[in-house]
């Protein structure tokens, strides 16, 4: 992956973190967790590793919350699978 499709791809992870954060129907701990992730990635003074091995940490906390709507699991399975893929 060149460095315009990276950067693409972080924006795009950016802008889904963002929609999930802003989404009041998910339990306000998840919107939480999703905010750090998100500060995470934009984090301009460390690597693009860390900011996404940080941001995969807070999500993988509350991929498992029971208190999680369904769609929003999967937009965060989501999430994850796309950073990964840059990794």
């Amino acid at each position: 992956m060149n460095q315009v499709e990276t950067k693409d791809s972080v924006k795009e992870v950016i802008e889904l973190l963002s929609q999930i954060e802003n989404d009041y129907t998910v339990p306000k701990n998840v919107r939480s967790k999703v905010k750090y992730a998100y500060v995470a990635l934009q984090d301009a003074t460390k690597s693009l590793a860390v900011r996404i091995d940080k941001s995969l940490q807070e999500l993988d906390e509350i991929s498992d919350d029971p208190n999680m709507p369904i769609y929003t699991r999967t937009q965060i399975w989501n999430v994850v699978s796309m950073l990964e893929s840059i990794e």
